[in-house]
């Protein structure tokens, strides 16, 4: 599809992952995961959006990532899968899958150039929660995914405030964004397309706002 078929759109929102590596995640700051490799939930929410006329508010995706050494400096390649709000009627599913496969330009063209092996996109019902504050954030898909995070927090944190990181080098949403820390406390991924054993707990999550827009 040319660029000048492609609708003009724009989606504005939360996105929020959960990951393997510790507080916080190095990823984050363009630096090597902790442990060499990063195993990942990436939760986007989408508060207010369109793909042309078609509206996409209140709709969710997920995804599924794998990758090894430093995603930013241009070697790594990822192994995803990913998960469309079943709720999406047809326009709204197409309208979906252009934009978070890159098909659509705009950011998500960028990260589509570090993706090595898809192992597909799936309709599923697909559960998020955000708190107002950013106390907590979760995802869920019923019999393949759980996880829950709080916000990062400390005795020199003031009272209702939360632990942020502006402008970061690695941010997964692209420039100009806000980072809150948080902790996972829950993880649990079943899922076949790609499965994950995480033992410990207290590995790093965080949430950022999302705006995109293109062609």
């Amino acid at each position: 599809m040319s660029a000048a078929s492609i609708p003009k759109w724009k989606l504005s929102g939360d996105f929020f992952d959960f990951c393997k590596c510790n507080i916080p995640c190095p990823c984050t700051f363009a630096q090597a995961p902790t442990h060499g490799d990063c195993e990942d939930v990436l939760a986007y929410h989408i508060k207010s959006g369109h793909y042309g006329e078609t509206l996409l508010d209140d709709l969710n995706v997920l995804a599924l990532s794998y990758f090894k050494g430093n995603i930013w400096e241009g070697n790594t390649k990822v192994n995803i899968a990913s998960f469309v709000d079943e709720r999406a009627d047809q326009q709204q599913r197409e309208a979906l899958q252009m934009i978070f496969t890159g098909k659509a330009d705009g950011f998500m063209a960028q990260v589509s150039n570090l993706i090595e092996e898809d192992r597909g996109l799936y309709f599923a019902p697909i559960k998020l929660e955000v708190a107002d504050d950013l106390s907590y954030w979760s995802a869920e898909i019923l019999g393949k995914i759980v996880a829950k995070a709080e916000a990062l927090t400390g005795p020199m944190t003031p009272p209702g405030k939360r632990v942020q990181t502006l402008n970061p080098p690695g941010s997964e949403v692209g420039p100009s964004t806000i980072v809150t820390w948080g902790k996972a406390i829950t993880d649990e991924v079943s899922a076949p397309e790609i499965h994950f054993e995480w033992k410990r707990e207290g590995r790093s999550s965080k949430h950022s706002p999302f705006e995109w827009m293109g062609p």
